[in-house]
């Protein structure tokens, strides 16, 4: 059990973001939240699941959308609507234990991202919860069925949703992973492409084998390994494979970045032009959310569930998706899948084949 300061908290949430491959939401905005809480004398205290009581709950809460900026459109479309003052997460898991009639005992991340997992955090310490010390995904995924939760047939349901204007539900029962994902997609869209979540409520004893444990401690890692380099003045990127195992896979600049919001989802391609060792090469990344698919020179190169991350190589810090600048140098290199992901079922789920592209995982990160 750890009560985490500023320091420690940011550098998770750098972490978080390196292996959000672009997606897992706001840096800027999660480090502003966890600042709220902090000035309001909350704590974040990280443990482990050896550390909870068999029978205590854990809840899952996250923000389920698309991560383009606003358009003026949007904007227009809900002004008259009024914005509630907390937090939607924080009402979600209020919902939630009303549901129940039981309190939650702790939180744990949908998945490793710099607003993601900051809001689990958020949640946690503003409701006084502990934070878990573990992920069912180990990195950021666009869909709900993206999960070691899903892997391990553990239910989603039921689930506490709401949205900024403070319009609040509690879906009682799903079909399955896939219908909870068009469900919740579908509210999204409605609430400004973003809408709170609070799933997979269960006792420690059944999620302690359902996810990655200690995956926010990696993402810690990471952080500190990328801070300690940047203060130095030293290669982050190299630091951080260095830390991670991962691969460097290409360097240069933005050509393109054509992206658009489909269904919910911040889809796009981005084409990179190749410098240095890569002079007259060029990579093209698609994402939908997150980064899921590389070319190189218009071979495929890097898929999911591998990690493709992007890192600005001006200022050093990691990128988020769609915020690509044409003419921005940068680097691309990848860390290993969890190892969750490369059975056949976690393939099956999110491999490549499950985007739709006809083409077999190689893990491009060796050893």
């Amino acid at each position: 059990m750890k009560k985490l300061n500023r320091q420690d908290l940011v550098d998770i949430l750098y972490g978080c973001t390196i292996l959000g491959t672009g997606g897992g939401g706001s840096l800027e905005k999660g480090i502003d939240k966890i600042d709220q809480a902090l000035k309001l004398g909350k704590e974040f205290v990280l443990v482990d699941f050896d550390e909870l009581q068999e029978d205590d709950l854990i809840a899952t809460p996250y923000a389920c959308g698309a991560i383009s900026p606003e358009t003026e459109e949007e904007r227009k479309k809900y002004e008259r609507l009024p914005i509630h003052p907390e937090e939607p997460q924080v009402l979600a898991l209020r919902e939630m234990e009303k549901y129940l009639g039981q309190n939650v005992k702790a939180v744990i991340s949908t998945e490793l991202g710099g607003g993601n997992t900051a809001i689990a955090f958020y949640s946690g310490a503003m409701a006084g919860k502990y934070i878990v010390d573990g992920d069912p995904a180990g990195r950021s995924v666009p869909e709900l069925q993206h999960s070691t939760y899903f892997l391990n047939d553990i239910p989603i349901y039921p689930m506490a949703v709401v949205n900024q204007f403070g319009e609040a539900a509690v879906i009682t029962k799903v079909v399955d992973d896939y219908r909870a994902e068009a469900l919740v997609r579908s509210l999204a869209i409605v609430s400004k492409n973003n809408i709170a979540v609070v799933d997979h409520v269960q006792k420690s004893k059944e999620l302690k084998n359902a996810v990655i444990r200690g995956a926010i401690s990696y993402a810690w890692q990471l952080g500190k390994a990328y801070r300690e380099a940047k203060e130095s003045e030293l290669n982050v990127v190299e630091a951080v494979i260095e830390v991670g195992k991962g691969v460097a896979l290409f360097k240069g600049r933005i050509r393109s970045n054509e992206w658009g919001t489909v269904d919910g989802f911040t889809v796009g391609d981005v084409i990179i032009e190749g410098i240095e060792d890569f002079e007259g090469e060029e990579y093209k990344i698609w994402y939908k959310n997150e980064n899921i698919i590389a070319w190189k020179n218009g071979k495929i190169h890097t898929t999911v569930p591998d990690l493709i991350c992007i890192m600005d190589v001006k200022r050093n810090e990691p990128i988020i998706n769609p915020y690509f600048i044409k003419g921005m140098k940068v680097a691309v290199f990848a860390l290993p899948a969890p190892e969750e992901w490369t059975t056949p079922k976690g393939l099956e789920v999110f491999g490549p084949e499950s985007f739709g592209f006809d083409v077999e995982w190689k893990p491009i990160c060796k050893g």
